[in-house]
């Protein structure tokens, strides 16, 4: 699996650009802004983008929705308790000096346990609510894309609306740390970790 990793807008979100080594299909997880960087990233390895997977609905990881959809004609993927945040991203921006636009609706409303092919490659939905209602995990063997949910000796906020604490520690223990140790996880923010460190050593999980 190729994966490309770029820190796009203000906020220094992570997005992720795979793809099938042997197809060339890909998608983006939280194409959040600097499109323009994105489409670069996919035509330099020759992949042509199937899907849009938006991790959760806050605007700096689904901030080039709507760039990417006309630039593209791929799906957006959401989960249902996230969607409706598609058409808030202009506001919600703005509450932090920001700006974004807002997305087109979404094209698929994804659940736990779904599976998003491209290629030769699946991802499986985790739901793993508490950072906000619809956030979701992408897992294929070895590999997370966590979104904000977990972080390399941290957890997501959860002081924005929609958040809970509880939830979301729940989430993680009890649908991300049955993963194995050697799980890779790739974060919505700042550096990779894997499942088996922040068992050890997250102060959040003890």
């Amino acid at each position: 699996m190729i994966i490309k990793k770029l820190e796009v807008g203000p906020i220094m979100a992570n997005c992720f650009v795979l793809g099938c080594e042997s197809t060339k299909e890909a998608v983006v997880i939280d194409p959040g802004d600097d499109a323009d960087r994105i489409l670069m990233t996919l035509a330099k390895a020759e992949l042509k983008v199937k899907y849009l997977i938006n991790t959760h609905g806050h605007f700096d990881h689904v901030g080039a929705n709507k760039k990417m959809k006309e630039a593209t004609s791929a799906s957006i993927a959401i989960h249902a308790g996230d969607e409706p945040m598609l058409t808030e991203l202009s506001r919600s921006a703005s509450m932090f000096g920001l700006s974004a636009e807002n997305s087109p609706p979404a094209d698929q409303l994804i659940e736990d346990g779904d599976e998003i092919a491209f290629g030769e490659i699946t991802l499986k939905v985790i739901h793993t609510p508490g950072h906000s209602p619809g956030g979701v995990c992408l897992h294929t063997p070895g590999h997370l894309f966590a979104g904000d949910t977990l972080f390399a000796g941290s957890i997501g906020r959860t002081d924005l609306p929609g958040g809970d604490y509880d939830t979301l520690i729940a989430s993680i223990k009890n649908r991300l740390l049955e993963l194995p140790e050697d799980t890779v996880v790739y974060t919505g923010h700042g550096p990779e970790t894997s499942i088996g460190n922040e068992k050890r050593m997250n102060p959040f999980l003890r």
